[in-house]
């Protein structure tokens, strides 16, 4: 489907109406691969509709929000899209997330539902038990006979109803991710509809030598994440493709690349450590790749080294991008970038983003010069949930956002990332952000005070690295060992986010107003013995 295709009603209001075009073009076309099940595009336009009148049934009013604890699977495409259609809002999480940090979605948004899976109910579990709520909580199944936990439990496969749409205006908040700040809680994204049609037709305008229902999106990237929603599963699906979806917590290169060759998947993005994986993989040339139409990356800058062994052996480019969760998803990009791809670039903005460099005055740099990375554009979220101060400070009084990046670009429009604002940890293409580690180490026992860094990591870029001033009168490694920290981490968080080392020091070392220098922390690092 293309933007000829797609109706005058469809191009305003509830952005689900998109996925009724598609169904309209390409019903009998096979929409979701999982595990060998199937689903149309015919079958995934009705069981949302009717998922969205089961919410009704729930009582779910429009404007109210369903949070999402869920792995990769059907439900949860059936389950957004539904509540598109319902006029109720989503809020993905983190299937990594344990009780601190669901509860504190939970109560922020305020939400009414939650659905997860069977396995993730003891987790959920703990967080209601601090919450001050009781949300509609609707579990799928795994299948082996056991039922969903608790007699308030709904299964996922019992909400059904008469098949509902309720329209909903281009400002309206369909999509409500958090990401996390440098400082202060985690934020809620709010991503309209508007925002979320503008990612979808960037899609439908690009022009494409494969026929619609041959596209095959493989989704291994996990749904919560924006990427893995907006553009491996919802842009490919609106289009008229499948897409194959396999769960995150279960990547495995050589069963990646199996199924690539096997199936004939046509467009994969993934994040370095998924490219370096396969690249390293012994059986690695040992699979036919060729389908690959387009590769894509995102989420930390690529090697040069890998991205061309990559291409050599899958004979593809591979394009990487830029994006935010403010964003939607992409606002650069190599694919259909004017002179072709350029490694270690992110490529030219994306036809919705107007975008500029500027330094610290707010004035716009030439090219070659660095500053922060400004972007504007209908996909750009309207605001965080009930942060108006943050809000305001994220966007200038032109209304570009600020992304905290810094950049740089070339004669010819050719962006490329140099480092961050933020004390942002990029791990495997996750987000990792110290203030909340540290927060977190603040509270142990043993522990004076501590600070978290990003440390160089040849497969995932980046981890966190903590270093611990002791309490008074603990010895460490007697009294507390660093393998103590990791487990104590790996307890409240989710995993990919606990330090994976952790260095005990005398004292902090700190400017003469009291801040923590990190940099000299990260020095530290650099000057280690054998680095």
């Amino acid at each position: 489907m293309n933007l000829d295709d797609v109706s005058f009603d469809a191009r305003e209001g509830n952005v689900a109406r998109l996925h009724d075009e598609t169904a309209r073009h390409h019903g009998d076309a096979t929409a979701i691969e999982y595990h060998g099940t199937t689903l149309t595009h015919d079958d995934l336009r009705e069981e949302s509709a009717r998922f969205a009148g089961g919410l009704a049934d729930l009582g779910l009013e429009p404007g109210e929000v369903l949070l999402q604890y869920l792995p990769n699977c059907p439900p949860y495409l059936i389950g957004s899209l539904g509540a598109f259609k319902a006029g109720v809002a989503v809020s993905p999480v983190n299937p990594q997330y344990r009780r601190r940090e669901l509860a504190y979605q939970l109560e922020d948004t305020g939400a009414t539902a939650v659905l997860t899976h069977e396995a993730l109910v003891p987790f959920l579990r703990e967080a209601l038990e601090d919450v001050d709520r009781e949300p509609v909580v609707i579990v799928v199944e795994s299948g082996d006979g056991e039922e969903a936990e608790g007699a308030d439990a709904h299964a996922f496969a019992d909400v059904r109803g008469e098949e509902r749409f309720v329209e909903r205006a281009d400002d309206d908040v369909a999509l409500l991710p958090y990401t996390s700040g440098t400082t202060g809680k985690p934020k809620g994204v709010q991503l309209t509809h508007r925002n979320f049609r503008a990612q979808m037709f960037s899609i439908l305008s690009q022009p494409s030598d494969i026929a619609d229902e041959d596209v095959r999106s493989l989704v291994w990237l996990p749904l919560y994440h924006i990427t893995g929603f907006t553009h491996t599963a919802w842009q490919p699906l609106v289009r008229g493709g499948s897409v194959f979806l396999r769960s995150a917590a279960n990547w495995d290169a050589d069963a990646a690349m199996e199924l690539i060759e096997r199936e004939g998947i046509t467009h994969y993005v993934g994040v370095t450590a998924m490219y370096v994986d396969m690249v390293n993989s012994e059986n690695f040339g040992d699979y036919d790749l060729t389908s690959l139409e387009s590769a894509g990356e995102g989420g930390a800058k690529m090697s040069v080294a890998v991205q061309e062994e990559f291409e050599d052996v899958a004979g593809v480019e591979m394009a990487e991008g830029y994006g935010l969760t403010e964003t939607n998803g992409a606002t650069h990009s190599q694919s259909n970038s004017t002179f072709g791809l350029r490694h270690g670039t992110i490529g030219q903005p994306t036809r919705l983003t107007d975008c500029k460099i500027v330094d610290d005055s707010g004035d716009e740099v030439p090219p070659g010069e660095e500053g922060e990375l400004l972007v504007r554009g209908p996909q750009v979220m309207s605001g965080y949930h009930e942060m108006p101060e943050a809000t305001e400070r994220a966007f200038t009084e032109h209304g570009y956002f600020r992304t905290g990046d810094i950049a740089r670009r070339d004669a010819d429009n050719y962006y490329e990332i140099v480092d961050r604002k933020k004390h942002m940890i990029n791990t495997a293409g996750y987000n990792v952000y110290p203030s909340e580690l540290e927060e977190l180490l603040s509270e142990h026992e043993a522990v004076a005070e501590g600070a978290v860094v990003g440390i160089p990591d040849e497969r995932r870029n980046e981890v966190p690295k903590a270093f611990v001033v002791t309490a008074p009168g603990v010895e460490p490694g007697v009294d507390v060992t660093s393998e103590g920290i990791k487990e104590y981490f790996l307890d409240r968080v989710a995993a990919y986010k606990h330090p994976r080392e952790v260095e005990f020091i005398d004292e902090l070392p700190r400017t003469t107003s009291g801040k923590i220098q990190k940099y000299r922390l990260e020095e530290r690092e650099s000057d280690e013995p054998g680095e």
